[in-house]
């Protein structure tokens, strides 16, 4: 994520994906949690949550500022969870970060129960594939896209720490998606709102992420 993209990210990616996870009740599981983050926020919202993340310092952080929370050190290949466990599993900016994203897939498809429902929010692949381009002033002029179809590890930046995420095309996101049963239901390309509206201008001229609403039909 870049090092200038939080114009608002948090307060305007929660509100998309909290209006998306309404739709739906009952356990939910945040996969590549963090520190817990959007595990209490869905918990508030009235989900029995369980968070997962592959590193423990995480993991304990979570813990810490939820301490009857369910939070388990694991990876999202390997779920350590029965067929069919989430009524909601969400991934909050984590697919990015996964290398073996089939198998990640195909568990939270495993894991979630037909009528349920993947809920996810990721950096746009225009994102993870290109860079802006500025002039002599430091005014950005235009934003580059290549090698869009290359799967790779990408570099980033954000509030001064270095990040590896993997590009991969939407094409990749999608086939893997629809080859373990779920069905789009929703595709939006969150921008700037409210106060956030013209702080950044780039942010309004390209789109920086998204969020899909993938349903796990009953008949699967």
């Amino acid at each position: 994520m870049g090092e200038d993209g939080d114009w608002g990210r948090r307060a305007v990616l929660d509100r998309v994906m909290l209006d998306l996870a309404r739709g739906f009740s009952g356990a939910a599981l945040d996969i590549g949690c963090g520190e817990g983050r959007f595990v209490r926020m869905l918990g508030v919202a009235g989900f029995r949550v369980t968070g997962i993340d592959p590193t423990a310092r995480l993991i304990a952080a979570a813990k810490a500022k939820d301490a009857g929370g369910n939070y388990y050190v694991c990876g999202a290949e390997a779920l350590p969870f029965a067929d069919a466990s989430f009524d909601l599993c969400v991934s909050y900016l984590s697919l990015i970060d996964i290398e073996f994203l089939d198998q990640a897939i195909a568990e939270a498809a495993r894991v979630t129960k037909p009528g349920g429902a993947f809920l996810i929010a990721n950096l746009s692949s225009i994102n993870s594939a290109g860079v802006w381009n500025y002039g002599l002033t430091g005014k950005a002029r235009h934003y580059a896209v290549d090698n869009y179809m290359q799967e790779r590890t990408v570099r980033q930046r954000w509030n001064g720490i270095d990040i590896v995420n993997w590009h991969r095309p939407f094409s990749v996101y999608f086939e893997l998606l629809l080859r373990h049963g779920f069905i789009l239901k929703r595709f939006l390309e969150p921008m700037p709102e409210g106060e956030y509206r013209g702080k950044d201008p780039k942010f309004e001229r390209v789109p920086n992420f998204v969020v899909m609403l993938w349903e796990k039909p009953v008949s699967a």
